[in-house]
């Protein structure tokens, strides 16, 4: 069956306009497509493999060497093959690959037992001299996406076990796709990709009737609806193997450079990727459009692909950029005609109200129009609160797992990361009996021990807040919306999946079902509204059935509790009875109770409920990482 055709998607010209750069000049760094589901993102990026040309390897390399300069250090060399040519290839890599599976890896019994270096290309090699599509990078391990990221910007993947060095080349556009509410990617690794482009469907009816109107064609016969595209498809191909070859041919000027530097400069960007990348994609958009020189117009295309993603501060930030901040920027770094000096002696100074930017806008002050509400304290650094025992779940950076990385803490019989001198010691005593007459080992497959690693893992993190008037008419909601949000930010740079309970007039309320996108349970803080009496039994009740569920859904994720409640149980009868009995469910899962009890009279209420879940107490005022410092340190000086 014949993949859709690419000329066939309806709209997302920005995302085509990305894919076909990024196959003009690979060097660019790949693209990271964004956005919700059923928006032909993967469907787009498959169909892009069919439009590139074909290339010349030498034939039965396994690392696509191409015969006019092969790889000098390729495994495979040397070259004893003729030429031959296939088309692009598409790989894919699954979510839950592992290491080896993507770098390759050496075949460690033949290495101890014969003495030769057997390397097993991994999908980097298969990826080299064509596309590498990660479907969900979002939720990729990170260690990988870093693997990834460092082979498309090198052009080399390398494998090092057990002193043993293998590298080959690993040339290849890099595109990765993901739906930010499932969870998004570190700072660091965004700044990675090369481009990056938002895509949502479209809400004009027309446009979405035609979206159907070709898919059901596409269903209906598949052969019959591509042959109708074949025409564009290669037209495009042709114009991208043009582009391909005029590239070479651009000059970038040092207007051109100027202008760039000082645009990426004025969106305070940092470090100097964005200014290389916008450079790479504007000279490859001139060569789109089929022009030796760099214009205003590709600098501009450029930034819009190679900004958005990386003015982004902190995971909260949204993902964008301003249009007219772009305008006024390219505006601004435009170089000077040859006879302008500058304005004359007659010439009037622009006005303090022309030369704001839209940044300088003076906006109105907060409140102005009537409208109170408890928004969130500025967040801080948090203290770090971590599940009991060592687990086995996905890992992170919060508590204490097994996982194939970390420190070696002993040896198995199966796993991931051989264990060389293990390896050796349990063969040793069986070598008189197996014959061994010369140097080296006789190696058997059930003489392989692997490392059993310690390292860290991310938990589930499931939030509990008291939204009841209570907490609202003491003005607390803006320090534990403050509190809470630090507390996000912590589980997001830990890898933890994050889940929002709130209770409150009455009820209680799944405001997020247990997600890795922190945004969103940032959104939802953010929104949270405040008043009635208090349900806490209800809550706990809520909370313990989110736990139930998670726990079959995914059993070895560890779950964290944070309870954030001044204690105080109003709504219903005999509240307080129900609240103890929804907490002792609950007995057994790590808990902290953040108290948000305040005031000169304080009843405790918060510390009791700690003792029924058998949790930690932790008063708001101490959640911050620095109160915590300031504590021990004033204990320590009254202990003198």
């Amino acid at each position: 069956m014949r993949p859709f055709p690419f000329t066939a998607v309806v709209g997302m010209a920005d995302l085509r306009l990305a894919l076909v750069l990024s196959a003009i000049s690979p060097a660019i760094g790949g693209v990271l497509v964004r956005g919700e589901k059923g928006t032909a993102k993967s469907t787009m990026v498959r169909a892009l493999a069919g439009l590139l040309p074909e290339v010349e390897v030498v034939e039965g390399c396994r690392f696509s060497c191409a015969p006019s300069a092969p790889d000098p250090a390729c495994p495979d060399a040397p070259h004893a093959g003729g030429a031959a040519r296939r088309p692009a290839r598409l790989v894919e890599l699954p979510v839950g690959a592992a290491e080896d599976r993507v770098v390759g890896s050496l075949n460690l019994e033949r290495a101890l037992a014969e003495g030769v270096t057997d390397y097993q290309p991994g999908l980097l090699a298969a990826a080299h001299r064509g596309l590498l599509y990660v479907d969900e990078v979002n939720l990729l391990h990170d260690h990988l996406v870093d693997t990834l990221l460092d082979a498309a910007a090198m052009g080399r993947a390398t494998v090092e076990r057990e002193g043993v060095s293998v590298s080959h080349a690993a040339r290849f556009v890099l595109i990765g796709t993901m739906n930010p509410e499932e969870g998004e990617l570190r700072p660091q690794l965004l700044d990675r990709f090369g481009l990056t482009v938002e895509v949502a469907s479209s809400r004009d009816p027309e446009q979405r009737a035609e979206v159907i109107r070709r898919r059901l064609a596409y269903e209906a016969d598949p052969d019959a609806f591509a042959s109708k595209y074949d025409s564009e498809d290669a037209a495009l191909a042709a114009e991208i193997e043009a582009a391909q070859r005029l590239l070479p041919s651009v000059v970038l000027t040092d207007d051109a450079l100027r202008q760039i530097a000082e645009v990426c400069a004025s969106f305070d960007v940092d470090g100097m990727r964005a200014d290389i990348v916008t450079a790479r994609t504007a000279v490859a958009h001139a060569a789109w459009a089929g022009r030796t020189d760099v214009s205003t117009e590709d600098i501009r295309v450029a930034a819009r692909l190679a900004l958005p993603h990386r003015r982004r501060r902190n995971p909260f930030d949204a993902p964008g950029i301003d249009e007219e901040q772009l305008d006024q920027a390219l505006q601004d770094s435009q170089p000077p005609e040859p006879d302008d000096d500058g304005p004359g002696p007659g010439s009037e100074a622009p006005s303090e109200e022309d030369s704001m930017s839209t940044d300088g806008e003076q906006q109105p002050a907060a409140g102005n129009d009537g409208e109170q509400r408890t928004g969130a304290g500025k967040p801080f650094r948090a203290r770090v609160f971590r599940v009991a025992g060592v687990g086995e779940g996905e890992r992170g950076r919060r508590s204490r797992a097994v996982t194939d990385s970390g420190r070696t803490v002993g040896v198995q019989p199966g796993g991931t990361k051989p264990h060389l001198v293990a390896t050796m010691t349990a063969a040793a005593p069986h070598q008189r009996g197996r014959g061994r007459s010369g140097p080296g080992l006789v190696l058997r497959k059930g003489d392989l021990r692997y490392a059993r690693r310690e390292g860290n893992e991310g938990n589930l993190v499931l939030f509990c807040v008291d939204a009841s008037g209570s907490m609202g008419a003491k003005a607390r909601m803006r320090e534990v919306k403050a509190a809470v949000l630090s507390l996000l930010l912590d589980a997001y740079q830990r890898r933890d999946k994050v889940g929002l309970v709130t209770f409150r007039a009455g009820a209680a309320d799944l405001a997020l079902p247990p997600t890795i996108s922190v945004e969103a349970a940032a959104a939802r803080l953010e929104a949270l509204p405040t008043g009635g009496r208090t349900p806490l039994a209800e809550g706990l009740l809520e909370a313990a059935r989110v736990l139930r569920v998670e726990e079959l859904r995914d059993p070895r994720r560890r779950p964290l509790l944070v309870v954030v409640t001044d204690g105080r149980a109003t709504s219903g009868p005999d509240a307080v009875g129900r609240s103890h009995a929804a907490a002792r469910l609950l007995n057994g899962v790590t808990s902290i109770v953040m108290d948000c009890e305040s005031g000169r009279m304080r009843l405790g209420l918060a510390a009791e409920l700690a003792e029924q879940l058998g949790g930690e107490h932790v008063p708001l005022g101490e959640v911050a990482a620095d109160s915590l410092a300031g504590a021990v340190k004033t204990r320590l000086r009254k202990a003198a």
